[in-house]
């Protein structure tokens, strides 16, 4: 036999060989393929397959005349697959680094960072079982893409610069593969390009949208905010947010090893549907003039809080509503927690003693039910008076007139007459004085939509004690809210209807047409528009030089309000020296245009002579946002005239 052949030991232990490998590589496929099939299919698919969501982009809220309020800004959200960098790039690092403002050290730590200990990941502070890598970053993904498995799965958290994505399971150490580590949140978009043209391998960007609030704290109590996890948190961004946050997209497909979306194995694709944007009643120039007057008060008398607010008593739109103290919505999160009350809105959410502007509660139900006239006197000398069988105590007076026992209803008004006010609500018995109270909006909600709104306190007449009678048509008694005092002003502007006050105009799809539009909303009728004209006379001479606030008159216009000085209460009693001084009114008086409210608490230590009163304080507000409000919305001049309470005196009421 030839040397050349291999002997039959050797054919046979090559064939068994040979035969063992082709049995276990069908072993292997048979379980590969059969008993653990679901298994591997699963593993691939999801390696493979991704849902990937594309945010839609927020609306806008814009003032009444367009000018934009609150927007959605393009960033890019940056991160880095440590496992994908190159040796090549890091000459390019120092570049990186510079354009997103992070020192060169840490982004150097964060690329070198390569795996974490899974007893490390275990103990982050935000640490989730995390899934496979949840973002799409290359060929920048509009937005985050997640596997279905990964879905309610988040991102661990090791601090305010950090988010890192693992692979889902442990390497042979016992260690996790970081997948994705965050290096900012909001790059620019022009800033991106140029870290594009970088070539950066396995640096990647996702595109979002942040919130921005070109104006800061203008208007911040009724815009609100949306917080850094996308929710809106107060304001009109909460109360609309049906209207602005639109419908997200998502679209299913598959991605190659490097984790680029393959488009060819795109399998559905469902558009994002951008949000409606809303257009507010707010002006942004009156509201500027509002809060540079609010400037003004904080800076001169350093009250605790106070509120302007400024609406049509035509529709009961409102123009402005300020308050403070105030915050910036572009850094709300900054805020200490100590100091969060800044972030209410006190003109809805807070209530005080409302005092003398309560007072044409009284008047005007008296008049409205034909009980008096403007030639009707009181005895304002009386310090009790029998009512229903039973001496009621009158508060005292903060004027002496002239013949107090002969006090006629105009000077009632203008002079601020306590007493006058008990008799006038004695005239119409409890049960009527507070349904007029009612009708006027007070104990109830006004229905503004933001600001987490009080209905005030104002208890029925029959848990009133004897005392309630001759304090309440004076305004103590009752707590109500600056916008509760607004909405009864109105009504006697509006001539005779209590208004809803409303905020929002207009709802905008993308395409900026309307789908919405609001219009002014009449709750009900209080008093006769007679009586409202006739009110509307009789409180000009509470702006007149003989009236408790001629620092309220406006040359060659009709001004009509009331003032107030409320005496707070401390430790359960009426301080003498702690007090919320107001002013509401309106102009002109025959043909009212704007309704303003000044309401400033706790101004009393820089206040002159140690009071705050309405007329010191809040009265010379109200003049001059009135003398800025005119040329602005174009108010006519119409000359005033300080006869008019004399004219009712004698029974004539303007036309």
């Amino acid at each position: 036999m030839s040397k050349g052949f291999a002997s039959n030991y050797r054919i046979v232990l090559l064939a068994v060989g040979i035969f063992g490998c082709f049995a276990g590589l069908g072993t292997r496929l048979v379980f590969v393929h059969v008993i653990e099939r679901e298994k591997y299919l699963d593993g691939l698919e999801r390696a493979r397959r991704q849902i990937i969501v594309e945010k839609a982009r927020r609306g806008d809220i814009v003032d009444s005349r367009g000018n934009i309020l609150a927007t959605s800004r393009s960033l890019i959200v940056l991160g880095v697959d440590p496992q994908s960098l190159v040796a090549k790039d890091e000459k390019k690092w120092p570049q990186l680094a510079e354009l997103i403002g992070v020192p060169l050290a840490d982004l150097t730590r964060i690329f070198n960072t390569k795996t974490r200990s899974a007893a490390a990941v275990a103990a982050a502070p935000a640490a989730k079982a995390a899934g496979a890598l949840s973002i799409n970053f290359p060929n920048l993904s509009p937005a985050a893409a997640t596997t279905p498995e990964a879905a309610d799965a988040a991102a661990v958290k090791t601090d305010d610069a950090d988010e890192t994505e693992f692979d889902e399971t442990p390497n042979e150490k016992g260690d996790r593969l970081i997948r994705w580590a965050k290096l900012s949140e909001s790059v620019e978009e022009s800033t991106y390009a140029k870290i594009q043209a970088l070539g950066i391998k396995g640096v990647y960007g996702s595109r979002v949208y942040r919130r921005a609030y070109p104006h800061n704290s203008l208007a911040a109590h009724v815009i609100g905010y949306v917080n850094k996890q996308g929710e809106p948190a107060a304001g009109i961004e909460r109360y609309a947010d049906f209207y602005l946050h639109g419908r997200d997209g998502w679209r299913e497909g598959e991605r190659d090893g490097l984790r680029r979306e393959l488009a060819q194995f795109r399998t559905r694709d469902v558009a994002p549907a951008d949000g409606y944007s809303v257009m507010l009643s707010l002006d942004s120039t009156v509201q500027h003039i509002a809060e540079e007057e609010m400037d003004y008060i904080a800076k001169r008398f350093q009250p605790e809080k106070a509120t302007i607010i400024i609406s049509d008593p035509r529709t009961g739109f409102i123009l402005a509503l300020a308050n403070y103290p105030t915050f910036n919505l572009n850094e709300y999160n900054k805020v200490p927690k100590s100091d969060e009350g800044v972030m209410r809105n006190i003109a809805v959410a807070d209530m005080y003693e409302p005092g003398s502007v309560f007072k044409i509660v009284a008047a005007s139900g008296a008049l409205n039910e034909g009980l008096v006239t403007p030639q009707t006197t009181f005895d304002c000398s009386l310090t009790k008076i029998d009512y229903r069988g039973k001496p009621r105590s009158l508060a005292p007076e903060d004027h002496h007139f002239e013949n107090p026992r002969a006090v006629p209803l105009t000077q009632v008004l203008s002079y601020s007459s306590n007493r006058g006010a008990a008799q006038l609500a004695m005239l119409m018995g409890e049960e009527k004085f507070y349904d007029y109270a009612r009708a006027f909006g007070f104990g109830q909600n006004t229905g503004f939509p933001v600001g987490g709104e009080t209905p005030g306190m104002m208890a029925p007449p029959k848990k009133w004690d004897g005392l309630t009678i001759t304090r309440m048509p004076m305004g103590h008694a009752i707590a109500a809210t600056p916008m509760q005092m607004q909405m009864a002003m109105g009504v006697i502007a509006s001539g005779g209807i209590l208004q809803r006050p409303q905020i929002i105009q207009q709802i905008r799809d993308a395409s900026g047409e309307v789908v919405y539009r609001y219009t002014g909303m009449n709750k009900h009728r209080v008093i006769s528009e007679q009586t409202a004209r006739t009110m509307a006379v009789l409180l000009e001479g509470v702006a007149s030089d003989h009236g408790t606030a001629p620092e309220a008159a406006i040359p060659n216009y009709e001004v009509a309000g009331k003032t107030g000085t409320t005496q707070k209460v401390i430790n359960g009693r009426y301080s003498e020296k702690h007090h919320v001084a107001s002013f509401i009114g309106f102009f002109p008086a025959s043909r009212p245009q704007v309704v303003v409210s000044v309401i400033v608490d706790g101004a009393d230590e820089h206040a002159p002579g140690g009071v705050a009163y309405g007329k010191t304080v809040a009265a010379p507000s109200f003049k001059r946002i009135g003398e800025r409000l005119i040329p602005y919305l174009d108010i006519k001049p119409v000359q005033a005239s300080p006869a008019g309470p004399a004219l009712l005196a004698m029974g004539v009421t303007r036309r």
